[in-house]
């Protein structure tokens, strides 16, 4: 059975090169993590794994530490960006599903530190807001210690364990991390109510973090039917069920009920995800496998992008060779609902965007439908595997055009500004003449 243990305690069974895996987002373990630098002196060459961490933590961000700590992340945050000139912080490259798995092909943990409910009468405790790897962690660490909070959702599916398969248990008492709704402005609700009136009543969804999704959804409210398989579960999916919008009825894949591989929202999420039996968080591997995505019929896919080549080559996740967020589930979605009978995957974006001039402070408005990726730029998402394209001038559908054809296409939903530009590059380029 778990021994209960302190934070100071724990921090004692850390040692020398030693790998520590860390839940993702929410799950992260706030109060291990928040004290991990204290042990600076007494150790050496240490590895963390983190995926979008929720927090601000000294051993991840002061660079006094950053010869001691390693960090590596499969997403990255806004304090990893702005961390990353310290020199010990890296990403690693995946597509969500693989994420753990992969991983852990090239190493196993010494330790994985995570969250859980309180255990029940049977012994038993829920992952509660992620099982994206934390499960497989768990499975395969050394050691595993879970930080155990009252303050979180009991939730449904296969992320449960028993407190005899748990090392340690640290008693907290943290309000679970929020994400605040992100308000959407009006380039949003257009791309919002483009998307939205390809989605019809009976469809399954999947949805990303944003302006851009939560537009969708406030979008949606006046469909029927909707079901839900998604990789990271929001508060726009919990209205749109309060709504009646979603009921999970159409769905053949889990009728009946949500699936997700992660939760991340508001406090009026979390209440409802609590002892919910409706919503079933999952394993990320099998969750966001595109062949299990794509077994649900009329599934839809809605993910953001950070610019778009004239072929369709979408990087989702760099600015040039500067890595910004992740490749996160993009390909393991947008695949998966071209697998669907009947589905379809959005790809979003606004038109243009403001970018600082060269040795300048002044910035310049630009189109993020370009000739060619900026260099260095990650490919996120083929030009093989696109489907739609919307900004907030319309949706175009991609999906088996050619390339010239989608020249046209593209530049149809640019910015009017940018358009003969466009045009003019492409013939540069001879992909028309």
């Amino acid at each position: 059975m778990a021994e209960l243990i302190s934070i100071k305690q724990a921090l004692q069974f850390v040692k020398e090169n030693d790998y520590i895996v860390a839940g993702m987002a929410a799950s992260e373990g706030r109060e291990f993590l928040s004290n991990l630098h204290k042990i600076n002196d007494r150790v050496n060459n240490i590895t963390v794994d983190v995926c979008l961490p929720l927090s601000s933590y000294p051993f991840m961000l002061d660079p006094k530490y950053s010869d001691t700590f390693t960090v590596n992340s499969w997403f990255f945050s806004n304090d990893l960006r702005r961390s990353f000139p310290n020199g010990n912080i890296s990403f690693i490259p995946n597509h969500l599903h693989f994420a753990g798995v992969r991983r852990l092909d090239h190493k196993k943990p010494n330790i994985f530190i995570g969250i859980a409910t309180l255990p029940d009468k049977n012994g038993m405790m829920s992952l509660s807001l992620s099982n994206v790897y934390e499960k497989k962690m768990i499975e395969q660490a050394d050691i595993t210690m879970l930080e155990i909070n009252p303050n979180l959702p009991r939730t449904h599916g296969d992320l449960e364990v028993h407190v005899d398969d748990i090392d340690y248990l640290i008693e907290v008492d943290y309000d679970a991390p929020l994400l605040p709704d992100t308000i959407p402005n009006e380039k949003d609700k257009l791309i919002g109510k483009h998307i939205a009136e390809l989605i019809k009543d009976g469809d399954t969804i999947q949805l990303g973090i944003g302006g851009i999704p939560n537009a969708v959804a406030d979008a949606l409210h006046n469909k029927k039917n909707l079901g839900v398989h998604t990789e990271m579960l929001t508060t726009g999916f919990m209205k749109l069920f309060k709504s009646g919008a979603i009921n999970n009825s159409k769905k053949t894949l889990h009728p009946g009920k949500m699936v997700a591989a992660f939760a991340l929202g508001t406090k009026e999420l979390y209440d409802f995800l609590d002892g919910n039996p409706s919503v079933l968080i999952m394993d990320g591997n099998y969750v966001n496998d595109p062949y299990i995505i794509g077994q649900n019929d009329n599934q839809v896919s809605i993910n953001t992008t950070i610019e778009v080549d004239l072929t369709g080559q979408c990087c989702s996740e760099s600015i040039g060779t500067v890595q910004f967020s992740g490749t996160g589930g993009q390909t393991d979605t947008a695949v998966g609902a071209l697998r669907s009978k009947n589905g379809k995957s959005f790809i979003a974006l606004y038109s243009t965007t403001y970018a600082r001039i060269k040795n300048s402070n002044e910035k310049e408005e630009i189109s993020k439908i370009v000739p060619t990726l900026k260099e260095g730029a990650v490919v996120s998402l083929l030009r093989n595997d696109v489907d739609y394209i919307v900004t907030e001038y319309g949706a175009v559908r991609l999906r088996g055009t050619s390339i010239k054809e989608r020249v046209s296409l593209l530049i149809s939903i640019a910015h009017p500004k940018f358009r003969e530009q466009l045009i003019q590059s492409a013939k540069e380029i001879g992909y028309i003449k």
